[in-house]
């Protein structure tokens, strides 16, 4: 049986992420292996008929726990002896691109979920990432998918692999047709959730997801509250601190916002779709990311959507169209732009349903796990 290990930093990725081309690996005849540092989903995992692997591999750069994760992958690797390896999130690709070439693993894939280097860093450590990036892609990668048009042309025209060719460009995708599909739900999930937060039908609902650390915007989008002209506002934020993330300073800032009526904190749930039906508007004031999944989830499910103008996000929305872009740490913005969508009810209309038709024409999870299965086939079938 053909042999794939898929390998990200933490099994939320691994879940969360990656289940569907997970789950259409194993039915179109593969042996899919997982390989990440364990938490809250790998019963979950298995659950799916996936082989788990305890791996731990820390999300940060750390000479001696990097060493150790990579001697790990590298004995897995010799002990499955897989025909792909597949690595995702920034440093368990590089750690697990270093293990599967000295494994000689015939056929090692990297998806860019958004490379680390971004315009907001300074030169020096934007060509620092740039470079790992660069140098990991010619000599440790035979294919790299990109979800971004930006990171794939960015890739390609900087000679990221040796061959052209194998820079594929596979966008992303959500489930339309099951967990967000609009039509699927009833009116009453949106009263309920309103109801359980006391939040009135008047009130205009601004929903953020993601980790709630400093990258993701969390507290650019907090302070903004504080800047709003209108009194009917209730933000909902939705995510935790994922085990072994770096930045825990940003997460104990959040008490200060505990007390604010205004600002409901849910943590990690799992019906994030019924909580994006009961919102109004998306916001994603992020500094970093690749082609984000939040947003085409909130668009699918009829949110106006505020973003950073950064790769990825630019992408998604349409400004003025679907939403709105803004700078990096600019909370005055993300207030300006509720207060207008509060007052303009037809604008705020308008973008929720040009959001809508623009997740069903571009994002189908479906056309970007068959693009990928191509791939895997292609290599396996040599």
């Amino acid at each position: 049986m053909k042999k794939i290990v898929q390998v990200s930093a933490i099994d939320m990725t691994m879940n969360n992420f990656l289940a569907p081309l997970n789950k259409a690996s194993k039915e179109s005849g593969f042996e899919v292996h997982t390989a990440c540092s364990p938490g809250n989903y790998v019963d979950e995992i298995k659950k799916d008929g996936l082989i788990f692997h305890d791996i731990k591999i820390d999300r940060k750069i750390s000479p001696l726990s990097n060493l150790k994760s990579i001697y790990k992958l590298y004995t897995l690797f010799k002990a499955i002896n897989p025909d792909i390896v597949h690595v995702h999130t920034p440093v368990a690709a590089v750690l697990g691109r270093i293990a599967a070439k000295l494994a000689r693993v015939p056929t090692i894939i990297y998806t860019a979920h958004g490379f680390y280097f971004h315009d907001d860093m300074n030169e020096k450590d934007y060509k620092f990432y740039f470079n790992i990036e660069k140098y990991m892609g010619r000599y440790f990668t035979d294919f790299i998918f990109t979800q971004s048009i930006e990171d794939h042309e960015i890739a390609k025209s900087n000679n990221f692999l040796k061959n052209k060719s194998n820079h594929i460009h596979i966008s992303n995708g959500i489930d339309l047709d099951k967990k967000f599909n609009y039509e699927s739900l009833s009116p009453k999930v949106r009263e309920d959730i309103r109801n359980l937060h006391s939040i009135s039908e008047e009130d205009i609902v601004v929903t953020f997801i993601g980790r709630l650390v400093e990258e993701k915007g969390i507290l650019d989008f907090l302070e903004s509250i504080e800047l709003l002209g209108s009194n009917n506002i209730k933000y909902i934020i939705i995510g935790s601190l994922p085990p072994g993330e770096r930045d825990t300073e940003t997460f104990n800032k959040l008490k200060n916002f505990e007390d604010n009526p205004n600002v409901i904190f849910t943590g990690q749930i799992e019906n994030v779709n019924e909580y994006l039906y009961a919102s109004d508007v998306f916001c994603l004031p992020s500094y970093r990311e690749g082609m984000p999944r939040s947003i085409i989830e909130a668009m699918s499910m009829k949110n106006a959507v505020l973003a950073t103008n950064i790769r990825g996000s630019r992408e998604e929305v349409v400004k003025n169209e679907t939403g709105f872009l803004f700078e990096i740490n600019d909370s005055q913005a993300i207030a300006s732009y509720i207060d207008k969508l509060n007052s303009d009810r037809a604008l705020l209309t308008k973008m929720q349903e040009n959001g809508y038709e623009r997740a069903h024409k571009l994002y189908n999870e479906k056309d970007v796990v068959e693009k990928q299965l191509e791939i895997f086939n292609l290599v396996t079938n040599k």
